[in-house]
């Protein structure tokens, strides 16, 4: 959720004048601002932060509306005795990238955003864990790797957002200490911030060193590079939300492309990649749009009747459409052949997740932007 709100923002703040010629400024505004209002709430004290309301097993053992859920919702905290770096750094970084967004329209606003995400930065670094190592309920869903991306993430973000050198130093500090950063990303993800903090280092410092790093990342990505392609040309990393890494990544290269880092190969592939999921190659990935689109995502409320109806495991099972549209979803997507089924039982290719729409709609902002650039 975090990231999901960190990736949205960034994509808010690069290309503001995507949103505006959309019509979807206030409301994108409107849609950061619910994941901020619910990380102020949570994080109660300076180092203590609620991240996960819910037993993920009993969750996943039920099926019908949220609203109508009546069984135990226990929760879960990090704090001084059980810490979580990458929760609270991740958290960090969307508070610092909504001051950001917020600074223009509700400064009072952003200032609060602000003070919680210095607070939550320096409880990540001071208290050092995995934040699944604290909340064990959250590992078979959402395991962390590492922690030490979200430190560098978190101390860019503060940095962009407050002009501070001292958080420049620090995240410079985060990535010499952290040997990864050097290499070529694997990816993009809620778990993986290598890629965005070469990114972001970059945008910040202009430095050859950051600059080289997110070109060799991307480069794995480009036509040659490690990622395999598809046949009909998805740049495919895993099976699992196979949409959800191309999308981010796309998103990366047009920033960087639009930072005049190898514009033409990085426009190019970006703009193929969201084209793809658009529906270029044959069909849409994106529920209620375009040519053929997913009819069944694995998603428990648009798979209910209309009230009265009850909804349950009976719904699940329908071999139908859902019966109600959920607009703008990006479903997982196909297998490395692009074979796809619209299977509601099929999570791998059929779920969706906010995390896979963060990255794909900033993609498509950016294009956007370009768009209207060219236009004027």
């Amino acid at each position: 959720m975090a990231f999901s709100t960190t990736l949205l923002t960034w994509g808010f703040i690069e290309y503001k004048t995507a949103y505006s010629a959309a019509g979807e400024h206030d409301r994108m505004l409107d849609s950061i601002k619910w994941p901020l209002d619910y990380f102020i709430k949570a994080h109660v004290s300076k180092n203590e932060l609620y991240g996960q309301v819910g037993d993920g097993h009993a969750d996943h053992a039920q099926w019908g509306r949220p609203e109508e859920m009546t069984i135990a919702r226990p929760a879960f905290k990090i704090d001084q005795a059980s810490p979580g770096s990458d929760l609270a750094g991740e958290t960090a970084a969307a508070m610092a990238a909504g001051s950001i967004a917020f600074r223009e329209t509700n400064s009072q606003y952003a200032d609060t955003l602000l003070r919680h995400a210095k607070e939550l930065y320096e409880f990540a670094a001071q208290y050092r864990r995995a934040y699944t190592d604290s909340i064990n309920q959250a590992s078979d869903f959402y395991r962390s790797s590492h922690y030490q991306d979200e430190l560098a993430w978190a101390a860019a973000w503060l940095y962009r957002a407050t002009d501070d050198p001292n958080y420049l130093q620090k995240a410079e500090q985060h990535f010499a200490e952290w040997t990864p950063f050097g290499n070529p990303a694997w990816g993009f993800s809620w778990d993986e911030k290598t890629a965005g903090v070469q990114m972001l280092m970059y945008q910040l410092t202009g430095s050859n060193v950051y600059q080289t790093l997110i070109q060799n990342s991307l480069q794995q990505w480009l036509p040659g590079g490690s990622v395999q392609y598809t046949p009909k040309g998805l740049a495919w990393r895993i099976q699992w939300g196979a949409n959800r890494y191309s999308a981010n990544t796309a998103f990366l290269a047009l920033l960087a492309a639009d930072k005049g880092l190898n514009s033409e190969a990085y426009t190019t592939f970006g703009r193929n990649q969201i084209h793809y999921m658009l529906g270029d190659a044959g069909r849409s990935y994106v529920v209620g749009f375009g040519e053929n689109p997913p009819q069944r995502p694995h998603h428990r409320s648009s798979s209910c009747p209309n009230l009265p109806a009850s909804c349950d495991w009976s719904d699940y099972n329908n071999p139908g459409p859902n019966p109600q549209i959920l607009n703008g979803a990006l479903v997982g997507g196909p297998d490395q052949n692009d074979n796809y089924q619209d299977k509601r039982d099929d999570f791998i290719m059929n779920e969706v997740a906010c995390d896979y729409n963060a990255g794909f709609q900033s993609a498509v902002a950016a294009l956007k932007a370009r768009e209207e650039c060219e236009k004027k």
